[in-house]
């Protein structure tokens, strides 16, 4: 028999659990429903508060974290802020929202060339996010967090700032790295465990210069492959292949409604064209016709009319209430939050407006996997949106 360990990640908040429950990461649909019901109730709340305090708190947004997942974040809330609730509210101003960035390093995007990293904080900062390089976090806490630098008062956190891989280590006592993964051969076979198999987000498998292979999609799918004809080579007997050799196919990030840069070797593209690269290269790596035309049709709507699918806020459930402190990501036995909208508590806030349905033209690619970096953020942040 053969086994293959995939059980992926979760959120890295480097000693802190606690964390999890005042700063949700973004990495399942279930965390994007829960982060888009944290945002639309900051505008609601701000727009009956009476205390300035209090509403400045509520539309101030804080990201921690400068990867691709934080900078396709911060741009998503301000293009919700200045284009999709621009006209919802009658009180507030939603195109007065502070989004603030944080960045522990020297740049956004330490993984992109230098040029498209100055191009993307640019290119935030034309958007009004506040992008604060050099900034790392010292606490969180329900009313903001606490840096480097200061506090910040902030209603709604949204933790992007590192992953750590799932317990499959501890599961099988194997070797593992600082993040949990799992240290295997060459053919990604664990040590002293010939037909256990780990890829991955589990795996730490090296590559150039001795560093890990990303995790990212493209390089799962790579893993994936090879772990196929190795073990198809076993059953037939046959000479297996060489060792797994990753090919880095390029780094994609998208911006804000009109911008996005793309890394592909010698290729770089900013603004417009790397906008157009980035949704036809995440169109293309769908599965099936009819999932790309009813993508590219509702992407192409969206754009021309300002429309957003979603204004739905779902209730919190128990089990999504209940933060890393008490359950683990991994545990079989949790609960699955629930992607049905409830009633909501009008005795919390009077929303002035009903909920819409979820798109499901925009529920659709999120059951595929791209093979491109941003894949996954891309569908999660249509959610958002």
């Amino acid at each position: 028999d053969f086994l293959i360990l995939a059980t992926g990640a979760t959120h890295s908040y480097f000693g802190h659990p606690e964390w999890n429950a005042f700063a949700p990461g973004l990495k399942r649909i279930g965390d994007a429903t829960e982060i888009r019901r944290r945002i639309l109730l900051a505008f609601e709340r701000a727009e009956i508060t009476f205390d300035a305090a209090q509403r400045n708190s509520l539309l101030t947004f804080v990201i921690v974290g400068g990867g691709p997942t934080g900078v396709e974040m911060a741009g998503a809330i301000a293009d919700m802020a200045r284009f999709t609730l621009s006209k919802d509210f009658r009180s507030i101003d939603p195109g007065c929202s502070r989004i603030i960035l944080l960045e522990a390093g020297p740049r956004l995007l330490s993984a992109f060339p230098e040029k498209l990293s100055h191009y993307a904080q640019s290119a935030l900062t034309k958007m009004g996010v506040d992008v604060r390089t050099g900034t790392s976090v010292n606490d969180c806490r329900e009313s903001g967090v606490e840096t480097n630098s200061g506090t910040i008062e902030a209603a709604t956190i949204i933790w992007a700032a590192g992953v750590k891989a799932s317990p499959a280590a501890e599961w099988l006592d194997a070797d593992r790295d600082h993040a949990g993964r799992i240290k295997v051969n060459a053919d990604l076979s664990l040590v002293h465990y010939p037909n256990i198999f780990a890829i991955g987000d589990t795996a730490q498998v090296l590559w150039e210069d001795g560093k890990p292979v990303p995790g990212i999609a493209p390089a799962a799918k790579q893993m994936g492959r090879y772990v196929a004809r190795v073990i198809d080579a076993r059953i037939r007997k046959r000479q297996p292949p060489g060792p797994f050799a990753y090919r880095h196919l390029g780094d994609l990030a998208t911006i804000g409604r009109k911008a996005a840069i793309v890394s592909l070797g010698k290729l770089q593209l900013t603004g417009f064209l790397g906008w157009l690269f980035w949704s036809v290269a995440h169109i293309y790596y769908l599965i099936g016709v009819r999932n790309r035309m009813v993508v590219a049709l509702d992407w192409i709507w969206d754009y021309l009319t300002f429309q957003r699918g979603a204004r739905l806020i779902n209730e919190a459930t128990p089990s999504r209430e209940m933060s890393s402190r008490e359950k683990s990501p991994f545990d079989t036995n949790q609960a699955r939050p629930s992607n049905e909208a409830s009633s909501f508590d009008t005795s919390e806030v009077k929303l002035s407006r009903e909920a819409s349905s979820l798109d499901t033209s925009e529920a659709s690619p999120s059951r595929e996997t791209s093979s491109v970096d941003a894949s996954q953020r891309a569908k999660l942040r249509n959610v958002i949106e």
